[in-house]
């Protein structure tokens, strides 16, 4: 079977890449020539665990190609999936522009029955759209179905999530679309992936409503750190003992500094705009967006409160990207926190493994270093702002004699409080008082 991804943004590559694994024959399409330059010769541009190796792999074994040419791809292939973005407009809504434009693109160039699937996160109704767009559009009739496959890959760990998905939602009308894109999916049946069959509208709210849960979760436990701190309970333990509740559950039950990153941030607006324009007001995610906002102005709070004043200050950050394991930085809390101390007339020295670069582009006066101890010399103190594993094991005693002051702010909670103390440092967590 042959398909074709039309999109090589996150979503995009990672999917084309791991169909190229699982022996299908893909095409990726992107109008960014010079990308696809890139890609050809096995250069990803993006940082993902694992995902240049499985990229040259498919190019290696002629089973993964890159083109600027969407006619070549729509022509070859029996399945198109469509990975464009969906950012956010003013209003929160998605702005579905790029789906809208590759789906008329599609429709010239039909030259037989085609499956045309979403992987792109698009508000409830989208495919049915999709489906009038492209009717109308054809310049040749040709039959085809529209279907909804929304992904669920956690950045950091997108090709386990990809080979290994604890499920895969498929929307569509058609018995042979439904056929077509189980068949796509055969190899996960060996390890009993459950295939979750719905209608489009379905499918296209199932991914909105993960992704708005799992948002509520974070922003949930930021609010029960906030008044642990104020009660004298440890959050840690708080969490832990919910975690172990079945029907509550372990994961996205860590407080920091607010949620980020290209999905929960845009979906849960996303989802109260949809629900802004079929009469209904989502009171508990206003409260989550509004939490999540709030969460990193206390995080500023909480530093103007440990270091004093903080004109003429110089402050370590360790980490910039919104989590581990990617070089994403939308809607990080760093972007968000770093710039108000900056305005406060504080100099940031930083470091983060693979999202400097990206960093710099949009953060004005950063100072970028070449790894943590670099970052720390000479500061007032230093803020640990993305738990990547190599932030969890610091040489302490070596910290100490860089800082011009002990002071360790710990936004993700990654060291033990008491040990911290009686190694001289004046200590600082999320909901651990």
């Amino acid at each position: 079977m042959n398909i074709c991804v039309i999109g090589t943004g996150y979503v995009g590559l990672v999917t084309g890449a791991c169909f190229a694994e699982f022996g299908v024959k893909v095409i990726c399409v992107d109008q960014d020539a010079s990308k696809v330059d890139r890609l050809r010769k096995g250069e990803v541009p993006i940082y993902e665990p694992g995902l240049t190796e499985l990229v040259q792999k498919g190019l290696r074994e002629g089973r993964l190609s890159f083109t600027t040419d969407i006619a070549q791809g729509v022509e070859q292939s029996l399945v198109l999936f469509i990975a464009v973005g969906t950012p956010p407009r003013g209003d929160g809504s998605a702005d579905l522009s790029a789906v809208e434009a590759v789906a008329e693109t599609i429709a010239r160039h039909m030259n037989d029955y085609k499956v045309v699937v979403t992987k792109s996160t698009v508000p409830v109704g989208t495919g049915e759209r999709l489906r009038a767009i492209i009717g109308r559009s054809q310049t040749e009739h040709r039959n085809f179905d529209v279907a909804s496959n929304p992904e669920f890959l956690r950045e950091g760990a997108a090709i386990e999530d990809f080979m290994r998905p604890n499920r895969v939602v498929i929307g569509a009308q058609s018995d042979q679309a439904i056929a077509i894109l189980r068949d796509l999916y055969r190899p996960l049946y060996l390890i009993e992936t459950p295939i979750v069959i719905t209608d489009i509208a379905t499918a296209e709210m199932i991914k909105y409503a993960s992704n708005a849960f799992l948002a509520t979760k974070v922003s949930f436990i930021n609010e029960i750190a906030n008044l642990c701190e104020r009660v004298g309970a440890d959050v840690h333990q708080v969490a832990r003992a919910m975690g172990l509740d079945g029907r509550i559950g372990s994961k996205f039950l860590h407080p920091g500094p607010g949620y980020g990153g290209s999905c929960f941030p845009k979906d849960v607006v996303a989802l109260l705009s949809i629900g802004k324009r079929n009469g209904y007001e989502f009171q508990i995610l206003k409260a989550v967006d509004e939490v999540n906002h709030r969460q990193r102005e206390l995080m500023v709070d909480k530093i103007k409160a440990t270091v004093g004043e903080l004109k003429g200050t110089t402050l370590a950050c360790l980490g910039l990207a919104f989590k581990p394991n990617t070089d994403d930085i939308r809607e990080a809390p760093a972007l968000f926190i770093l710039p108000a101390l900056q305005a406060l007339g504080v100099t940031i020295r930083a470091y983060d493994p693979a999202a400097m670069g990206e960093a710099k582009k949009v953060m004005a006066g950063l100072v970028t270093c070449a790894d943590p101890y670099d970052a720390m010399q000479g500061a007032d103190g230093v803020i640990l702002m993305t738990e990547w594993n190599q932030f969890r094991n610091l040489d302490l005693d070596r910290v100490k004699t860089l800082l011009r002051r002990p002071i360790f702010i710990d936004l993700r909670n990654v060291y033990e409080p008491k040990r911290m103390r009686e190694q001289g440092f004046t200590y600082v967590a999320v909901g651990r008082n």
